[in-house]
C-alpha cells in the first residue's frame, strides 16, 4: 500500500537532497547490489532480518555478485548521503528497505536510469518536473497485503483468547501500520463477535522511533497484559519485541497468555530467554522473496520494474505454523479456511481500522 509521504508523513528534508548521476567512468564491470536498511539494520528480528535473508540467500548463490549494506542513523539522518555513496561505488541495483527512504531513491533513480531499484513498502516516483507523480521505469515498488496476513493472525488471536480482550501494538501510526490493525480487528472480530480490541501505537509522526524502543514496546504490553488482555499482536519493528519480554516476565506460562509476530517467524528469531516460547503466531510478510527475486532477477539481466502487489493470493503474506506447542491442528484448519476465502475473494479485508 503507498504512503504518502513528506507532508502526510511530516518528514522535513532539510536542504537538497539531489543525487548525481554516476559517471560513464564509473560504469560497472561486476554486478553490485546495495541494501539500504530501515531503521536498526541487522539484528531487529523482523522486518530488517527478513531483508537481510534474501540478501544472504542471494549471496550464496550468486558468489560473483558484489554486496554492500548500509544502515541510516535516524529517520531523517544521513540517507543522501548514504545512498550516493554506494552510487559512487558503482552499484547497478538498490534495495530501499521501508518508506522513509522514498524520497531519497526516487531522486537516486530518477538521476540514474541505468541503475534499478527496489523499494520495498513503496513506490518510487518523479520529485521534480514535468514527470513529478510519475513512477519511475528503472524502479519496482513491492507492496504487501499486510491486511490480509494480519486478517489470519487475529483470527487465531480470538479462537485462542480465553479472556474475550486481545491487544494491537503499532510502532507509529501511520497507514502503512493502521493496516495490520485494520486486517487483525477484521479477522479477530470475524472469529468471535464479542471480541474486545485495544490499540496502542508506540509513538505518532514524525517520531519514528517507535519501530526501535524494546522498553516502551515491553512496558505498552505488559500493561495490557495486566489488565486481562491475553494475546497481543504486535506490528512495531524492533519495539515489537519488547511485548515478547512482556508475555516472559508476566509470571504467567505459555497458553495462560500469547503473543503474535510480524514480517518474520518470530518464534525462529527470537530467543527463549526473550519470550519465544510465548508466540502464538507470526504475521509473515515475505520480504525476504521480494528481496531475493529482485536481486535474481538483476543478476540474470532481467531486471523487475513496476508495481508489485504481494497478497495472500501471490504468496506475499501469510501466517507462521511452527509453534506446534500454542498452535494446534484445529485451530490451523480455521484459520487455513478463512485464508481460502480471502484467496477466493469470499472475504474482503478492509485497511482501515474501525475502532469500534
Amino acid at each position: 500500500m503507498n504512503i504518502k509521504r513528506n507532508a502526510a508523513l511530516g518528514i522535513a528534508l532539510a536542504g537538497s537532497l539531489a543525487l548525481m548521476a554516476v559517471p560513464a567512468s564509473q560504469a560497472q564491470t561486476t554486478k553490485s547490489v546495495a541494501l539500504m536498511f530501515d531503521l536498526t539494520g541487522r539484528g531487529d528480528k523482523s522486518f530488517n532480518d527478513a531483508a537481510a535473508a534474501g540478501l544472504d540467500k542471494a549471496k550464496a548463490e550468486f558468489t560473483a555478485l558484489k554486496t554492500t549494506e548500509s544502515v541510516p542513523s535516524g529517520a531523517d539522518g544521513d540517507r543522501a548521503e548514504r545512498l550516493k555513496t554506494v552510487l559512487a561505488d558503482k552499484a547497478g541495483a538498490v534495495i530501499c528497505v521501508g518508506f522513509l527512504w522514498s524520497p531519497d531513491c526516487s531522486k537516486g533513480a530518477a538521476a540514474n536510469p541505468t541503475v534499478y531499484f527496489a523499494s520495498i513498502d513503496d513506490s518510487l516516483s518523479y520529485q521534480d518536473g514535468d514527470n513529478k507523480g510519475k513512477p519511475i521505469p528503472n524502479s519496482a515498488g513491492y507492496s504487501f497485503a499486510a491486511n490480509e496476513g494480519s486478517y489470519l493472525v487475529g483470527y487465531a488471536a480470538a479462537l485462542k483468547s480465553k479472556s474475550g480482550k486481545v491487544g494491537f501494538i503499532g510502532g507509529v501510526e501511520i497507514d502503512l501500520i493502521k493496516s495490520f490493525e485494520a486486517g487483525f480487528e477484521a479477522g479477530a472480530k470475524a472469529a468471535k463477535k464479542t471480541i474486545k480490541i485495544t490499540q496502542k501505537y508506540a509513538t505518532q509522526p514524525p517520531d519514528f522511533t517507535g519501530f526501535t524502543d524494546v522498553p516502551k514496546g515491553k512496558a505498552i504490553a505488559a500493561a495490557m497484559y495486566k489488565s486481562g488482555i491475553d494475546v497481543i499482536y504486535v506490528a512495531a519493528g524492533s519495539t515489537g519485541n519488547g511485548a515478547f519480554i512482556a508475555a516472559k516476565e508476566s509470571g504467567k506460562k505459555p497458553g495462560q497468555i500469547f503473543a503474535i509476530g510480524v514480517d518474520s517467524d518470530q518464534y525462529q528469531t527470537i530467543s527463549q530467554a526473550n519470550g519465544r516460547d510465548y508466540i502464538l503466531t507470526s504475521m509473515l510478510k515475505k520480504v525476504d522473496v521480494a528481496t531475493y527475486n529482485f536481486i535474481k532477477a538483476y543478476n540474470a539481466g532481467t531486471p523487475i520494474t513496476g508495481s508489485q502487489n504481494l497478497d495472500l493470493k501471490a504468496g506475499g503474506v501469510d501466517f507462521s505454523k511452527t509453534n506446534t506447542k500454542l498452535l494446534d491442528a484445529k485451530t490451523i484448519a480455521k484459520v487455513n479456511k478463512v485464508k481460502a476465502d480471502i484467496i477466493a475473494g469470499k472475504i474482503v479485508v478492509p485497511t482501515t481500522p474501525t475502532r469500534a
